[in-house]
């Protein structure tokens, strides 16, 4: 047994909101109280552990991470660089130290920010004129690649552009060497992957990582060699994250010989979503829009599923017993899923079926009239705050200032009763959930270069309060484990985190400053930072 006192503990229980004790059994919360109540009646336990004063929360969960990737990206080129050439001496640099041939693998760059705009082919050749080379743009749905890895996947001027996808040309008609959207699966399917095991250990390096920024649970949107890794490390008794895990759609057909529904699993991994992707991204101005971007007026960017194409999709999934979750950036493709939606939730009440919790991915971009119909229909909308201090330049800039106030609307949300929950999209941003605590509460960058005190559209700040529950308890929710996880209760699994600075407390502009002392999942202590030695 362990108990803890002279802590601030914040249960995320709005009729027990505080203690400053509790006591912890087999992995469960048995009691909490003041030190008074609790040292009393707990006098016999050895174990006894002054937090000093020291802020507890549940532990944080990321409701939308690709696990998979981030584990793999840590051993990447890191891209998210200032400049190009600064990326382009990366690049070299790995090239220099991996064998002729092998691939050169990056993440993370954003022409955006490049005073030059896109990489070209002929730059990466230069810099690695002997070895294939393939960097994912930080938003994932854009790679930069050069000659070698275009000769290996069989990709010549002459190859048509898949469908949902396209392969960026020069005005000669050349391969300029960036590739959007569905391309980049021409390209991925010659990279060797890692196998499970490997994937398995990657993943549990990564776990690691998590567990120092207070992390203890994920919703995964990664494929299925992630899938197939996170068994490995539940088999072996490795897995220490509370995993939801999502499948993407093309292998409902496998999940349905199984008929395994959302929700099953075990104590760290169960079955999450059908994952449908309805439109791109910003960055490469592939989100579905109403109306044109501004810089461009012919682009109104890539509808991938229309409301109808997501409702014949959902109804597979929900015969099946599986929620769905959508990948929606554009006001468009947002205002297609929701249609989908209000015909599923129909089915649903026709035909018997309990309503599960669907959910809409980034949702970054909303129609003044499509903001209420997220309560109406009982939609989740998983977002991430951090991406709204990253894009607001390009907000501004490709959707105009008039459309930019209904951008990432999470008080607006908030304020129709919308469940709210958080995420990083890592490996896109940081997963530190401070950072999009941060993001969420100012609507400011962290960087001191950048005057925004006032934040970004801030009539859509949160209060802290409901960031730190779009961390904790509303993913335990929307998973359907609100009996047991998201709140520091008795009954409740022991995953909590000691707080350097209290959140509450602190300067909001602070806030991304905080950093865990200790991290607890299930009764045992998995990150220490000589806290709990001291």
């Amino acid at each position: 047994m362990i108990l803890l006192y002279n802590a601030k503990i914040y249960t995320q229980d709005p009729l027990i909101p505080f203690a400053t004790a509790l006591v912890i059994r087999h992995g469960i919360i048995t009691a909490i109280g003041t030190d008074q109540d609790i040292l009393s009646e707990f006098s016999h336990i050895k174990n006894k552990i002054d937090f000093r004063g020291k802020a507890v929360l549940p532990g944080f969960t990321d409701s939308h991470i690709h696990l998979g990737l981030y584990a793999q990206q840590l051993s990447k080129v890191d891209c998210e660089t200032k400049t190009k050439e600064i990326c382009l001496a990366r690049v070299a640099e790995k090239a220099k130290n991996t064998p002729a041939g092998e691939w050169v693998l990056g993440h993370g760059w954003n022409q955006n920010v490049w005073e030059s705009g896109y990489g070209t082919i002929d730059d990466l050749d230069r810099v690695a004129p002997n070895h294939p080379v393939y960097l994912t743009s930080k938003s994932i749905h854009a790679a930069w690649v050069n000659r070698q890895a275009f000769s290996k996947a069989g990709i010549t001027e002459q190859t048509p552009d898949p469908e949902g996808g396209t392969f960026l040309k020069t005005s000669e008609g050349k391969l300029s060497g960036i590739i959007l959207e569905k391309a980049v699966l021409e390209i991925e399917r010659v990279i060797p992957k890692p196998t499970p095991k490997m994937l398995a250990d990657l993943i549990n390096n990564a776990q690691a990582n998590l567990w120092k920024f207070g992390i203890t649970g994920v919703h995964d949107f990664d494929d299925n060699n992630t899938f197939n890794a996170l068994q490995i490390l539940e088999i072996n008794d490795q897995l220490k994250l509370r995993v939801i895990k999502s499948i993407p759609f093309e292998y409902i057909n496998e999940r349905n010989r199984y008929n395994l529904r959302s929700g099953f699993g075990s104590s760290y991994m169960r079955i999450g979503s059908v994952k449908l992707f309805a439109d791109g991204a910003l960055g490469p101005q592939t989100a579905a829009m109403m109306q044109p971007y501004s810089n461009d007026p012919s682009n109104v960017g890539m509808l991938l599923l229309d409301s109808k194409q997501i409702e014949e999709a959902g109804i597979t999934a929900i015969n099946s017993g599986l929620s769905l979750a959508i990948h929606a950036i554009g006001d468009r493709a947002n205002h297609e899923a929701l249609n989908a939606f209000d015909h599923i939730r129909k089915y649903e009440l026709e035909h018997g079926e309990v309503p599960l919790n669907h959910r809409i991915e980034h949702a970054q971009i909303l129609l003044d009239k499509d903001i209420k119909r997220f309560h109406e229909l009982n939609i989740v909308a998983s977002v991430q705050p951090i991406h709204a201090t990253s894009d607001m330049d390009m907000v501004d800039r490709y959707w105009g200032l008039e459309r930019s106030a209904y951008a990432y609307p999470f008080q607006s949300l908030l304020n129709h009763k919308t469940t709210l929950t958080f995420g990083s999209d890592a490996p896109v941003e940081s997963p530190n959930p401070f950072l999009g605590i941060h993001a969420a509460v100012t609507r400011q960058r962290t960087s001191s270069d950048i005057d925004n005190r006032t934040g970004w559209n801030p009539q859509e700040c949160i209060s802290v309060h409901n960031a730190i529950a779009a961390y904790t308890r509303n993913p335990a929710i929307v998973a359907n484990l609100d009996s047991h996880l998201g709140k520091l209760l008795p009954g409740y699994d022991a995953d909590l985190i000691a707080c350097a600075q209290n959140p509450y407390q602190i300067d909001p502009s602070e806030l991304h400053h905080i950093y865990i002392h200790a991290t607890m999942v299930g009764g045992q202590w998995v990150w220490d930072d000589g806290f709990l030695t001291k």
